[in-house]
């Protein structure tokens, strides 16, 4: 057993090919106590029965991979990301060693964060805000992160808004910035909501389907990306500023009035990169403030969509379960036995839509994937989506058949569309999902909980739709 725990006997045969150089570099191996933390204090429980079974499952799978499977296609990004590493890292081992985790040299919010972890113990592991202290992430931030957004670039801005003329496509560009963006103009009509009962991996909050109509609105050919919400943040950033939840209540007429997020905790796109990648890990409130500094910018009337017009958008004038009619459960991998008889041709719906099959474990530029028929990209996969609905569950049985608004009041949002995490069976027009506030700030570790960043949500952004004034209407008509 001691032959077969050693740091040198784990890399022998342990497929990851970054681990002993990352490990090396981290401060479990790189600190001024000159302690050294070696594999099996961190990925298997401290002593006893549990110590040897975890051995020999881990053992196991070292073994098969090295012997049998093609190291180059895994993708190590993805297996280093908190959801994975919880399942070969133990809580326990942590506390093994820090016996005492209010130290005299504890900062204050550490104090709070780790008086946070106490009373929450069951839910959180020590790698929710550790997870680089084994393996070095040059990316990792355990801080405010204060440099988010800046840049010394000199760049043009733009001085005046798009003018709308007519209803047609428009590129807006937001003055006092250099950042443009496509709208699309979505002429409105009626179409079925919901799913039928039928349709494959349904859930019941998708029905009864209805028949809707919505007005014409214009709407983001991609989501909201991060040059247009550093844009945002830049001009309205709140470090050393209470944050104030109610200002979207307020009587703000001027976008220098408002007041936007505060630096986040950490690096929000995850190290994947920001420019034109979407927006990512901003709560559904961030994202209302955000429309409405974009408004006063332009001039302009922009919002969230509500669920309706997003499945409107979605479907495109189509009635299957996507916008493609491809029945997901024809994309779905099934058991070993399937995996090897039952050939799937994903070539056409991998040019569409960006989920766990094709996105390699996180966001995507935009550009090169192909659009919907209304020429929308991404509407069912790179990152979900906010909708301005509170979400009700039974909310299509009370619905109003024009311009639904969903429920009045409410505890979360409703959110639509896949994601680069989404399997198959998400990759429908009908789909619901709503925001789960508690759950994606959990390991903020934050007191109270910042109102504008998700601590463990990085699969969710928005799109914007832009309403138009009664002398665009009458040009439609």
């Amino acid at each position: 057993m001691q032959v077969t725990s050693t740091d040198k006997y784990c890399a022998s045969c342990h497929s990851h090919p970054h681990v002993t150089a990352s490990w090396k570099l981290s401060s479990h191996f790189n600190n001024s106590s000159g302690v050294i933390v070696h594999c099996v204090e961190c990925h298997l429980p401290p002593e006893g029965l549990p110590y040897f079974t975890e051995k020999v499952k881990t053992g196991t799978k070292d073994v098969y991979s090295k012997l049998f499977k093609d190291v180059s296609k895994i993708n190590w990004d993805e297996k280093s990301k908190l959801e994975h590493a919880v399942k070969f890292t133990f809580n326990e081992s942590c506390i093994n060693c820090h016996q005492n985790i209010f130290p005299l040299s504890l900062s204050k919010d550490g104090e709070k964060a780790h008086l946070y972890y106490n009373q929450n113990s069951e839910q959180l592991h020590c790698i929710n805000c550790h997870l680089d202290v084994g393996h070095y992430d040059k990316n990792a931030i355990h801080a405010k992160n204060v440099s988010f957004g800046k840049s010394e670039e000199e760049k043009e801005f733009f001085t005046e808004p798009a003018k709308i003329e007519s209803f047609n496509n428009f590129t807006e560009k937001i003055p006092g910035t250099d950042v443009k963006f496509e709208m699309l103009a979505i002429k409105g009509g009626s179409f079925k909501m919901g799913s039928d009962k039928n349709e494959w991996s349904r859930n019941s909050n998708e029905g009864p389907v209805h028949n809707i109509s919505v007005g014409s609105f214009f709407m983001g050919r991609t989501e909201v990306s991060w040059n247009e919400f550093i844009a945002f943040y830049n001009q309205t950033a709140s470090e050393g500023r209470p944050e104030e939840k109610n200002q979207t209540q307020k009587e703000i007429t001027e976008a220098d009035a408002i007041t936007g997020a505060t630096p986040p905790y950490g690096p929000p796109d995850q190290g994947w990169g920001m420019g034109n990648r979407p927006a990512i890990t901003m709560t559904h409130h961030s994202a209302e403030v955000y429309c409405q500094w974009l408004s006063l910018k332009t001039g302009k009337k922009y919002r969230l969509p509500t669920e309706a017009e997003w499945e409107y958008a979605c479907r495109a004038g189509t009635t299957g379960p996507n916008f493609l009619n491809v029945d997901p459960k024809h994309l779905e991998e099934g058991g070993f036995i399937s995996r090897i008889f039952r050939k799937k041709d994903t070539t056409n719906i991998d040019s569409y839509i960006l989920y766990t099959a094709n996105s390699k474990g996180k966001t995507n530029d935009p550009e090169g994937m192909r659009p919907n028929p209304f020429g929308l990209i991404n509407m069912l996969g790179n990152v979900a989506e906010f909708c301005s609905n509170w979400y009700e569950p039974t909310a299509y049985s009370q619905s109003k058949l024009e311009n639904p608004k969903g429920p009045s009041e409410g505890t979360e949002h409703v959110i639509r569309g896949g994601s680069f995490k989404s399997e198959a069976k998400d990759l429908r027009s009908a789909a619901r999902g709503f925001t789960r506030t508690k759950d994606w700030l959990l390991t903020d570790p934050q007191m109270p909980k910042s109102i504008w960043w998700y601590s463990d949500c990085n699969f969710v952004g928005f799109r914007v739709v832009c309403e138009f004034d009664d002398n665009t209407e009458k040009d439609i008509q």
